[in-house]
């Protein structure tokens, strides 16, 4: 999240200046803000809370891309709603473009040998006892979430691997 931030304040000046037109602001929030925030994402395992944080800090942005909205009747400046920003900003959000992101990565590591260290770390068990308490949310968990939201059916185990020789969904 540190670098969110850091990116975000580099480049502020430029983003809030009101002489500056919209279409320029936001070629330059997918440009430099978004390729630094989303770098790695493909293997980020998320939580829900993440995912959360993720939309706050680009509502952020957008809010102060756009400005506030004068209301028609009483001429009061009024914060967009997220609803608005959706509308306004028509890119995918960022969460979309993570996930859009991960099932690419999916296909490529289905379709590697196993001896591929890329495939080890990805889909690889980890030998010994875990810590106690509920386990960590694995980014095989999140792969599983996302073919189901595409509407590929229930998928069990490492099935999902089944794409390198043809005998998978998708």
């Amino acid at each position: 999240m540190k670098s969110l931030k850091a990116c975000n304040y580099s480049v502020q000046n430029l983003l809030y200046s009101s002489p500056m037109s919209k279409n320029l602001k936001i070629k330059i929030c997918r440009n430099i803000i978004l390729p630094v925030v989303l770098y790695g994402c493909e293997t980020w395992s998320l939580t829900l809370r993440g995912e959360r944080r993720l939309r706050v800090f680009e509502n952020r942005m957008l809010r102060r891309l756009f400005g506030p909205k004068s209301d028609e009747v009483t001429g009061e400046l009024k914060k967009l709603h997220n609803e608005e920003l959706d509308v306004l900003y028509s890119s995918p959000s960022i969460v979309r473009v993570i996930k859009s992101r991960r099932m690419r990565l999916t296909g490529h590591v289905a379709r590697m040998r196993e001896r591929r260290g890329i495939h080890m770390v990805l889909v690889g068990k980890p030998e010994g006892k875990r810590p106690l308490g509920r386990p960590r949310h694995r980014w095989e968990d999140n792969i599983k979430m996302g073919l189901q939201e595409v509407g590929c059916g229930v998928w069990t185990g490492s099935s999902w691997l089944r794409i390198r020789t043809g005998g998978g969904h998708l």
